[in-house]
């Protein structure tokens, strides 16, 4: 396995700086936003290096030349939402794929998007109750609601997979609590309603997610065998305090750290190193031998602190 880290993280500094401190940090690729929600602060504008072969060829160099790769491109957004917004990252996903291609990028990372509970409605509905009760004069909204949306996911995204094969780009869909897809069950259920084109369809294997759920990433891996697409490397930590009293769902703004259930971390401050190798033996021994993409959005400590001891953790528990 090699590291790779998710660049929004440098906020808006030039590209070659980027670059060269990626490079200080003895790391071996990087992963780029091109759309969604990302800061796209590296490619503001997929289109242009679409269209421009020159611009993309200049791109590529200044990376190789530092001995680096693009592990992914990233796209995460909701295009499963009738809004502008929705429209938006339609696009800029659909954009990001073809770039990736022409990269020669093989991995695009997004999340699956969600749609209203209804049509005609534009707000995201996460349907995370037992959908078998309430019931009013024969009607079910929530049964409704949940099988309306998956009828609006298998419509864009059986086009959307068919769009990444002819690209020969896989789709790796990190499962993202507030997304239709947030475990390893809604990940199949996606991969068998696109059905024919589901080969370049898998998972983007980010730990923290399944955390804070309070599944176990591992037997996860175990579950999702060869459709384990990608890896991010990202802790997080139960806070046991608050969560003992109120639960593991949690709608706090990020920046309350110490009130919330749970936080994001930096490597380390969630799971210890051991449960680290046994994870990253896990996915070696299922079969993944590809990239692990620090994400670092720990707000418990400063950006340098956490990407230091992020590092340092993956670079001790990886399996090269």
């Amino acid at each position: 396995m090699k590291l790779s880290i998710c660049t929004d993280v440098f906020g808006k500094i030039p590209f070659t700086e980027m670059l060269d401190k990626v490079k200080a940090y003895g790391l071996d690729a990087i992963e780029m936003t091109a759309g969604g929600w990302g800061g796209r602060f590296f490619i503001p504008d997929a289109k242009e290096l679409i269209d421009d072969e020159g611009k993309r060829k200049a791109f590529k160099a200044e990376i190789e030349k530092r001995g680096l790769e693009i592990s992914a491109l990233n796209c995460s957004g909701n295009p499963l939402i009738d809004t502008p917004m929705g429209k938006e990252h339609s696009r800029t996903m659909h954009d990001t794929v073809t770039l990736a291609g022409l990269l020669g990028v093989k991995t695009v990372v997004c999340m699956s998007g969600l749609p209203a509970g209804a049509p005609g409605d534009k707000t995201p509905n996460w349907f995370v109750s037992t959908i078998s009760w309430p019931e009013y004069d024969g009607f079910n909204y929530m049964a409704e609601g949940v099988k309306y949306q998956w009828e609006v996911a298998e419509k864009w995204w059986k086009e959307f997979c068919a769009h990444a094969k002819k690209n020969n780009v896989r789709i790796a869909i990190e499962e993202f609590p507030g997304a239709l897809v947030h475990n390893v069950r809604t990940m199949k259920k996606l991969i068998e309603v696109v059905g024919a084109d589901s080969d370049v369809l898998g998972m983007n294997m980010d730990p923290s997610h399944l955390m804070i759920q309070g599944a176990e990433p591992i037997a996860a891996v175990r579950a999702l065998g060869d459709k384990v697409f990608y890896c991010h490397g990202k802790d997080a930590r139960i806070e046991r305090y608050n969560s003992d009293i109120d639960g593991l769902l949690e709608n706090l703004p990020v920046d309350k750290s110490a009130e919330r259930n749970w936080n994001y971390v930096a490597v380390g401050c969630g799971r210890d190193l051991q449960w680290w190798k046994e994870f990253f033996s896990v996915l070696h021994m299922t079969g993944y031998d590809g990239f692990v993409s620090l994400e670092m959005e720990d707000l418990t400590m400063t950006v340098e602190a956490g990407l230091q001891t992020s590092i340092d953790a993956l670079k001790a528990t990886i399996s090269k």
